[in-house]
């Protein structure tokens, strides 16, 4: 993964992100063969049952199609998944804390910033873990709430409050934004995820990095307080045990 962690990516990703709201399919698109790419790094796509736990609109289904895994979604809003007109092919409307699968039923269980929209999170970490077999790897990133862009599209505001920087996004733009601070966006930290993944029983964690940050910039993760400001998401690696 270190080798795909660089300055060019960043900087084209940010580039990206600036096309969220105006044009979702370049942003979602870059978004999801940036987030095949780092999997396919860290556990091998092809040939695998890859299940996207929070999945959406359907924009990752091609990605790791391309690469040669069987991907499977799932997702609880009905709204979501239609939001961007795609044909959910294998797609499953349901709960991240309640999935509906058997124990041990996919090779890779993948959750792409959706943490910081999960009131339970961990206990959608957890059914991962169950639904994993042996030897396979879960592999969870977020946006981290007190990094910048922990806001979301309320921007640096969030700093203020959660509610307070829905209120002024309100404001400012004639309606509230899509990412409610206690209804679908939720502060998460750094610390939170790393306890979670360090006790877990079923997985034992074998990474953890900045997700968009290049390689030699991955030291922030260490330090505790500044991590949670600059290392902006984080992405667990977890091996799941027998």
């Amino acid at each position: 993964m270190r080798r795909l962690a660089t300055w060019r990516r960043a900087w084209g990703l940010l580039g990206d992100f600036r096309y969220e709201q105006s044009d979702p399919a370049r942003f979602y698109g870059a978004l999801a063969d940036d987030t095949a790419a780092m999997v396919d790094a860290l556990a091998p796509v092809d040939g695998a049952v890859v299940l996207d736990v929070g999945g959406g609109p359907g924009y990752f289904a091609d990605a790791f199609t391309d690469r040669g895994g069987r991907y499977l979604a799932v997702d609880p809003d009905a709204g979501e998944l239609r939001a961007a007109g795609l044909a959910h092919r294998t797609t499953v409307r349901a709960a991240g804390e309640a999935l509906p699968f058997a124990d041990n039923s996919v090779d890779i269980a993948l959750s792409s910033n959706v943490v910081e929209h999960t009131p339970r999170p961990w206990e959608m970490a957890d059914e991962m873990i169950r639904v994993t077999r042996p030897g396979g790897a879960v592999i969870i990133s977020y946006t981290l709430w007190w990094g910048p862009f922990g806001g979301h599209e309320m921007g640096l505001s969030h700093y203020l409050g959660g509610h307070r920087a829905a209120a002024r996004y309100t404001a400012r733009h004639g309606h509230p934004p899509k990412n409610l601070y206690g209804q679908s966006l939720f502060k998460v930290t750094a610390a939170e995820g790393l306890a979670w993944a360090r006790q877990v029983r079923g997985a034992r964690l074998v990474a953890a990095f900045p997700r968009y940050l290049p390689s030699w910039l991955w030291w922030v993760l260490r330090v505790p307080g500044l991590r949670e400001v600059a290392a902006t998401n984080l992405v667990m690696v977890l091996e799941v045990g027998e």
